[in-house]
């Protein structure tokens, strides 16, 4: 017989919890550690993807929420919502590593949608992802989301969110209409 898989739980973060959301988000887009997982950003961006005073900002924005999803008191992933009229919009998602492959961003993405939605009254999601990242982008459309076309230059020059190994990432707009 199978074990059931440990509860996930789902709160706002906390300025308690910075320091690790950093180290969860930066483990699973950069570096080696991030190689573990299928998010990575490694190959196209080095250096950094967020800091401490970035994660504090979403927290602390007045119409943003940084929803932390903990499994036996551990943070294993994240992801910020923010209140943009009638949409939402979708960012700063990260899920362990360790813990990805398994279904669990699923989870979380749903729980994120039902929340803008009863929240909010959000019609629409919206999330941007680098254009280059077609995985990312295939994984995201069998969760209903669109491409648009619709493009926003990667911020070349502002190392606070990475160092870009290509010259030709920018974003891509995605949507989902949320029933």
């Amino acid at each position: 017989m199978e074990t059931p898989a440990p509860e996930l739980s789902f709160r706002d973060a906390t300025d308690a919890d910075v320091d690790a959301l950093v180290a969860l988000i930066e483990s699973a887009y950069r570096g080696d550690s991030s190689r573990a997982g299928w998010t990575t950003e490694a190959d196209i961006l080095q250096g950094q993807r967020t800091d401490p005073q970035g994660v504090l900002e979403v927290i602390k924005a007045a119409d943003s929420r940084l929803l932390t999803v903990e499994r036996e008191g551990r943070i294993v992933a994240c992801c910020q919502l923010e209140h943009r009229g009638d949409h939402a919009y979708f960012g700063m998602f990260a899920v362990s590593p360790a813990a990805q492959g398994g279904g669990l961003g699923k989870v979380i993405i749903a729980e994120a949608e039902r929340q803008a939605r009863e929240v909010w009254g959000a019609t629409e999601m919206h999330m941007t992802v680098i254009s280059v990242r077609d995985d990312l982008i295939a994984w995201y459309e069998r969760r209903g989301y669109r491409r648009t076309g619709r493009m926003t230059p990667f911020p070349y020059g502002d190392e606070r969110f990475g160092v870009p190994q290509r010259d030709d990432l920018q974003f891509e707009l995605l949507i989902k209409e949320l029933a």
